[in-house]
């Protein structure tokens, strides 16, 4: 008994002309039973396409030999010449309840009904696409060897006297399907392109990262092309339409295409260009044309991707065309002639830009998100793009799923094949591509672990790439003196992003803002940088000028893009440099047109609005807090205040040994020393010392091999600390003010710090 789906390999060879056109295919007996196929059965044969035949034993001569022989229609089928290897397997067929053929030649007309067709057909297997004969079977034509049966329906007459090749265009059900009595056949008068092909290349296998989404598609499309049946028990109308929605590259093309090719159901595809015409009328007449065939061949899918290009708000459109189309569009899917078995699918990555007559039920029912993947989702489409390739064992897929925060499936394919060009790089040098390529160096081409490390560099979220900016090369090795600052920082934005569900089992929200405020020069932008690094998150660096906009309005919408981009590749990390001049005290503007104020407003409602941030951390710098608006700093917006002091003695010894890592110290250097003379120094005069003392070194002689401590006291004659006594008294009583006044900050003056910092 052979295993299910068993299958042998064999060489193709022709036929004799006795057999043309009967649809069978003679091979050894040895080989039917390797299949478990016996003579009259249906087998399925694989070449470049799938086609199938009825399995027959072989010619005398042929007996023991490794081929299978299929005439000159056959091998068209399988897309195989004679001399081609297949492969051969049983075939699963079903009773057809429908199939509609068509002739294979353009120009040629054919008129009559199909019960000869069905006569000429009975029994015989077939698939979508196939091009199939009406031979004349004569008695001589009549092997003793076939079954009876099979005997019987040789003798059958066939359609006219003439030989008619005739095109499979559709079955129902899909794959291999074989004609019984209760067969209802169509044939269409023209030749007419098989919309269906044999093979999906697309199934729901090959979708990953949707979870539950495909379920909703499938309830909202399956079910009312397999069974209206269910709905007309429940007394309501079937589903009508579907609209996908989501950031570009997350599959919704994808997972139509693959609808299509799992229910069964024919498939019209819709794009904006194709129905454009140039003379009046000519669009919407196209338009209407899918609809018709639609109809005539229902059940049916009707696709029309990118939907906003040609179903816009027509209160925002200036031409006459695209409102006529879309008024075209309402008609069709819900007026006045009933729409069955029909279902219409529209994808889009601008939801807002479709007409709102679109948007409601008896159109477009259901509203489907297709968002970014989580990080189980991003590990099956990882699995998905990387099934036929060879993975070296120190290839961890989980790992480059839990570093890959923001991909969507186009950005996962698209590191699978960086990834895999990287293997290809090592092998083209050592050989010659004239020559063709060993055997031995294909077997040992891999897909190492460092292959996607290199093109995790070369990749990037494509719904960042307008404002992603590197990753920071910065760790918290390479800062010093802000020991408490680090700790908050670790524990209010990395804890969150790393741990959600601890949070979640304690009932608490994680902070949503830190505003790092202190004295310019103490690390802030470089903590900010330290802590997008450790995360492993998204890092959003933005400025003010980056966000103001001379047009009115624009300001606004670009902080507001800012934030919806950061929640579609959530978790991410947005970072502000220098908030007090994007975020000022509202109501003090005097002759400017409010811009700061209604950006106030923008950030505010992102922040802590109806529209929750979901794994987005906003952190923001300013060595001026109290120009801050007060708004801002609440807890739910700005949650975490954190004061990054000027460097204690210990911190500055830390800072001194980051900058002089990398210096040919002298002997006589001690850094303690230096650290115990360097009071109020910042990180930033800290590293300006240590450059000093090497530029001296380097005056004194330019092949100087140490920087000895005389460098070092010269460089501390020529410094001063940034930070004044009187600064530094300005700010602890900041930091007092703010922790016992809460929001009430507004009030805080600080003449001296400005006059101090001016």
């Amino acid at each position: 008994m052979a295993e299910d789906g068993q299958s042998v390999r064999l060489q193709v060879a022709n036929a004799r002309p006795d057999d043309s056109g009967r649809g069978i295919a003679r091979m050894s007996r040895q080989a039917l039973a390797e299949i478990g196929v016996q003579e009259g059965q249906a087998i399925e044969i694989i070449g470049k396409r799938h086609t199938t035949a009825i399995a027959v034993t072989p010619y005398p001569e042929d007996e023991g030999l490794n081929i299978v022989r299929l005439d000159g229609l056959q091998r068209v089928n399988a897309g195989v010449g004679s001399g081609d290897h297949v492969e051969v397997k049983r075939a699963e067929v079903r009773p057809a309840t429908r199939v509609v053929l068509a002739p294979a030649q353009k120009g040629l007309r054919l008129q009559g009904s199909g019960d000869a067709l069905k006569r000429t057909f009975y029994h015989r297997p077939l698939t979508a696409g196939d091009v199939i004969s009406t031979s004349v079977y004569s008695q001589r034509s009549a092997d003793p060897r076939l079954p009876e049966e099979m005997r019987g329906l040789l003798n059958i007459p066939a359609y006219g006297l003439q030989e008619i090749r005739l095109v499979v265009v559709s079955t129902q059900p899909r794959g291999i399907v074989h004609v019984t009595a209760e067969t209802e056949i169509e044939l269409r008068p023209q030749f007419e392109e098989p919309r269906e092909a044999r093979r999906a290349d697309v199934t729901y296998d090959d979708i990953g990262g949707l979870g539950s989404t495909v379920d909703q598609v499938r309830e909202m499309v399956e079910l009312p092309l397999r069974h209206p049946e269910l709905f007309q028990r429940l007394g309501i109308d079937p589903p009508k339409g579907v609209l996908l929605y989501g950031p570009p590259g997350t599959g919704k093309t994808r997972l139509a295409r693959a609808v299509a090719n799992e229910t069964e159901a024919q498939f019209f595809h819709i794009a904006g260009p194709e129905i454009m015409g140039r003379h009046y009328g000519e669009s919407e007449q196209r338009l209407r044309q899918v609809f018709q065939e639609a109809q005539q061949n229902a059940p049916a899918i009707i696709f029309i991707d990118e939907i906003d290009s040609i179903a816009p708000k027509r209160e925002e459109v200036t031409g006459e065309v695209e409102r006529r189309i879309v008024a075209q569009l309402l008609t069709l899917m819900d007026g006045l002639e009933p729409r069955q078995n029909i279902v219409v699918i529209g994808a889009t990555n601008r939801r807002e830009a479709i007409d709102e007559a679109l948007r409601r039920p008896g159109r477009f029912d259901r509203e489907i998100v297709i968002g970014v993947p989580d990080e189980p989702g991003r590990r099956e489409i990882l699995g998905i793009h990387t099934r036929g390739m060879p993975l070296a064992e120190d290839v961890n897929l989980d790992e480059v799923a839990r570093t890959t925060y923001g991909f969507v499936g186009a950005d996962l394919a698209a590191l699978s094949r960086e990834a895999a060009m990287d293997s290809l790089r090592r092998i083209l040098p050592g050989i010659n591509l004239r020559d063709g390529i060993p055997s031995d160096v294909l077997e040992s081409l891999q897909v190492t672990r460092q292959d996607f490390t290199n093109a995790m560099k070369r990749v990037q979220p494509s719904a960042l790439r307008e404002i992603m900016i590197q990753v920071p090369n910065v760790t918290w090795d390479d800062i010093g003196g802000v020991e408490e600052a680090r700790t908050r920082l670790r524990e209010g934005v990395e804890l969150p992003l790393r741990s959600p569900e601890s949070f979640r089992r304690l009932g608490i929200r994680p902070a949503k803002g830190f505003l790092l405020f202190g004295p310019p020069g103490t690390g802030k932008t470089l903590l900010a940088k330290a802590v997008a690094r450790e995360a492993q998150a998204n890092f959003v660096a933005t400025k003010s000028s980056d966000l103001l906009s001379k047009w009115y309005g624009e300001s606004e919408q670009q902080v507001s893009r800012l934030f919806a981009r950061a929640r579609q590749v959530a978790p991410t990390v947005i970072f502000i440099d220098e908030i007090d001049s994007l975020a000022p005290i509202r109501g003090g503007g005097l002759g400017e047109p409010a811009v700061t104020e209604r950006v106030v407003n923008t950030i505010l409602a992102e922040m802590d609005g109806l529209e929750e941030l979901q794994g987005v951390v906003v952190m923001a710098a300013t060595n001026r807090p109290n120009l801050i608006d007060p708004a801002l700093l609440r807890p739910g917006r700005f949650d975490e205040l954190i004061y990054v002091s000027v460097p204690d003695a210990h911190g500055r010894r830390h800072i001194l040994g980051i900058h002089a890592k990398d210096m040919p110290l002298g002997p006589d250097v001690d850094l303690d020393i230096i650290a115990e003379r360097t009071s109020r120094f910042t990180g930033a005069d800290l590293e300006d010392l240590t450059r000093r003392a090497g530029l001296l070194a380097l005056r004194e002689s330019l092949q100087a091999e140490h920087v000895t401590m005389a460098h070092f006291e010269q460089a501390l004659r020529e410094t001063r600390p940034s930070v004044t006594p009187e600064m530094e008294r300005e700010y602890e009583d900041m930091v007092r003010t703010l922790k016992q006044e809460g929001p009430q900050r507004q009030s805080i003056g600080f003449l001296p710090l400005r006059q101090a910092a001016e």
